[in-house]
């Protein structure tokens, strides 16, 4: 109803608690009962899994949504969207997929299931079609490099150190040192499986691209959002932003589910 047309008592009544209206207004889409994505499904990358992404849940369950991360086995990229096309089955309704690092090469893939409305990509890797993720950074030259495969074919980052520099400086030490302790190494071989059909052809997609990234440069990431059309968001943080931004990350979800659903 037009503010215009409101019952007196209830203008007097808005007129006093305006602040207040004001705040609810700000709140979240699925919070407010607005058309939106209530399902999302959180995909991690490399050396992580899905534990990783608890700061962002909890901001987003408070949100008013349904959120479910995918457990990746990241043994092949085979494997990892078998993973979560499985969790997609599982979901009521349209979903929103998010994918962080080598998750946006998942996405890419099973972002295809009928359900999915938008893809959000996080300092992600977007192969086109026919592509790796070796082509892909190949072609953007910025060759994958500095990685050792052990005798089982996986890539680990071996010291807390090292964890702490590549992948989350904007953590603390301590914070870092447990993350390492607790990596998913990756295998090898995943990286030049190649993505048969690229989804972010046919669902509109955002990308968050970190300018403090040791893991993967700012401007390979920036190359990447261009060339799939995203909407872009840029922040001053490391390769885990979904713990060191896990505000403007759930941020950039909501708003993504909200403009997917329209």
């Amino acid at each position: 109803m037009p503010a215009g047309r409101l019952p007196k008592w209830l203008r007097c009544v808005a007129s006093v608690f305006g602040l207040t209206l004001a705040l609810a207004g700000g709140q979240s889409a699925a919070a407010s009962g607005s058309p939106t994505l209530r399902s999302i499904v959180l995909v991690h990358g490399a050396f992580a899994d899905g534990s990783s992404w608890s700061p962002v849940i909890y901001r987003l369950q408070a949100m008013g949504y349904h959120v479910t991360a995918v457990q990746n086995p990241l043994t092949s990229l085979a494997d990892d969207v078998s993973a979560t096309e499985k969790v997609l089955r599982r979901q009521s309704g349209d979903v929103l997929l998010v994918g962080h690092s080598w998750g946006g090469a998942v996405i890419t893939q099973a972002g295809n299931a009928a359900n999915v409305k938008g893809l959000v990509y996080l300092s992600a890797l977007a192969p086109d079609s026919g592509e790796s993720v070796a082509d892909l950074l190949q072609r953007l030259g910025a060759p994958m490099a500095g990685f050792t495969p052990d005798t089982d074919g996986l890539i680990w980052l071996d010291d807390a150190e090292t964890f702490h520099r590549i992948m989350a400086a904007d953590l603390p030490p301590a914070k870092a040192r447990a993350l390492a302790s607790v990596q998913q190494p990756i295998a090898a071989a995943g990286f030049a499986d190649k993505v048969r059909n690229a989804a972010w052809h046919d669902k509109p997609s955002w990308y968050l691209r970190t300018t403090r990234d040791q893991a993967l440069p700012p401007r390979v990431q920036q190359a990447i959002a261009q060339h799939i059309g995203a909407r872009t968001v840029s922040i001053a943080s490391s390769h885990m932003s979904l713990l060191s931004h896990p505000d403007q990350v759930a941020r950039l979800i909501d708003r993504a589910a909200r403009e997917a659903a329209r």
